[in-house]
């Protein structure tokens, strides 16, 4: 263990699963402490299951695995107050907080209601911007604030068409605007060297991929695709064909961002994807 993030508190939503579970494993195997939330509970007009608190007691015990500790709230990104609370608890257990990872996110696709625009939005963006909010108050100079995009924020129309429907449009918004907020903050906060930047995957290997309604999207050729069907287009988008990124590929990129080494890089658009965004968008 390199422990190149010793002594740190790392803030991560969405920790349950997926990235943030992977995020909050690999920066605790370098050292940080965690502060985790994630909303154990169903929401509204999404199209795959979210995570349970089941998933969120895994996260615990893999990031104990590594030696080091981890505080969770069944927290809702959607609500400044709770987070307000989560953070309340972790600086008590840990005493400061160094590094904000804003990960949560949602991406339910198909004909559902108008409103899922807002309700993606408001979980992907707004919770964002509850999370930076939560957080700021505790940072010190220095501090490092990641939120996670998408290649669907750089990609016009990769997500946001007719055929993924309101969560897709809301999704291809939310992260066009986590990439300007990232551009915009970094210049107003610089002057303490606090750091903003995002991290854009292409599809990664998580439930939020792995779903019937995505497979759909990828293979509407077919009645009811599989995962074999739809890994078979998966890779048509990417430079590197491969049909995923795997969520550590993404959690290396927050270390970084996270990590000492990058401290003179802020405003950047960091893009773990295979290629997607050079072969879709001229330069």
């Amino acid at each position: 263990m390199s422990a190149r993030l010793a002594g740190k508190v790392v803030f991560v939503t969405g920790v349950a699963r997926g990235q943030g579970r992977s995020h909050a494993v690999r920066l605790a195997e370098e050292g940080a402490d965690i502060i985790g939330v994630d909303l154990p509970r169903p929401v509204e007009n999404m199209t795959y299951p979210l995570a349970s608190q089941e998933d969120l007691d895994e996260t615990v015990r893999l990031v104990e695995k590594t030696g080091q500790s981890i505080v969770t709230r069944a927290a809702d990104v959607r609500d400044r107050a709770a987070l307000d609370e989560a953070v309340a608890a972790g600086i008590e257990a840990f005493g400061h907080l160094d590094i904000v990872v804003a990960n949560a996110g949602v991406c339910p696709l198909g004909q559902t209601p108008p409103n899922t625009f807002l309700d993606v939005v408001d979980v992907n963006l707004v919770g964002l911007i509850n999370t930076f909010n939560a957080a700021y108050p505790h940072l010190g100079d220095g501090a490092s604030l990641i939120g996670i995009g998408s290649v669907a924020g750089l990609v016009p129309g990769s997500v946001d068409n007719p055929a993924t429907g309101p969560g897709g449009a809301g999704y291809g918004y939310s992260k066009r605007a986590i990439a300007q907020l990232v551009h915009d903050f970094s210049i107003l906060v610089a002057p303490r060297g606090i750091r903003v930047n995002a991290v854009h995957p292409a599809n990664c290997d998580t439930d939020m991929l792995q779903n019937d309604a995505m497979y759909r999207m990828f293979r509407p050729d077919l009645e009811s695709p599989t995962k074999d069907d739809a890994s078979l287009s998966f890779p048509v988008m990417n430079a590197i064909p491969v049909p995923w990124v795997d969520p550590l590929d993404v959690s290396n990129a927050v270390v970084y961002l996270a990590s000492d080494e990058s401290r003179y890089v802020t405003g950047s658009q960091l893009k773990v994807d295979a290629g997607a965004i050079a072969k879709a968008v001229p330069l």
